[in-house]
């Protein structure tokens, strides 16, 4: 299920709803509640005047493209590669300026266990400079 698929016209009923919503949240959060609440606070460290909903969307589209980009190329870098160089079709849900961070946000998240422990803002900020050292180098 994407994310961008809407619900307003759905025909399906509320129990199908209710089961593909939770398949979501498995793929989006598969550590549950402590990861949700773990990434959310890395999310406002790094977007302090941000809301819920302006870095959460963005976060989840982009790990969504993240991992379409990881099974189309033959490396985590090429994955990396492509978000950066395709942004501009993304333009109207993550900024261009943000695309970096998201993508080191989406990186961070990769790398989650069961602990559910982040990188710290400063260092999600570093490899953020790094990811956005590729666009410039290209």
């Amino acid at each position: 299920m994407s994310l961008f698929e809407s619900q307003i016209f759905s025909w399906k009923s509320k129990a199908t709803q209710k089961t593909e919503q939770e398949a979501y949240d498995k793929w989006a959060f598969p550590y549950g509640q402590k990861q949700r609440d773990n990434l959310q606070e890395l999310l406002f460290a790094v977007y302090p005047k941000e809301t819920v909903a302006t870095t959460l969307i963005p976060f989840l589209t982009c790990k969504e493209l993240y991992e379409k980009a990881l099974k189309s190329s033959e490396s985590r870098d090429g994955a990396v590669d492509a978000l950066v160089n395709k942004q501009k079709k993304f333009k109207q849900i993550i900024r261009k300026k943000d695309m970096p961070m998201y993508i080191a946000l989406v990186l961070a998240d990769a790398g989650v266990d069961e602990k559910c422990q982040y990188p710290t803002a400063e260092e999600i900020r570093q490899r953020a400079q790094e990811i956005e050292r590729i666009r410039r180098d290209e």
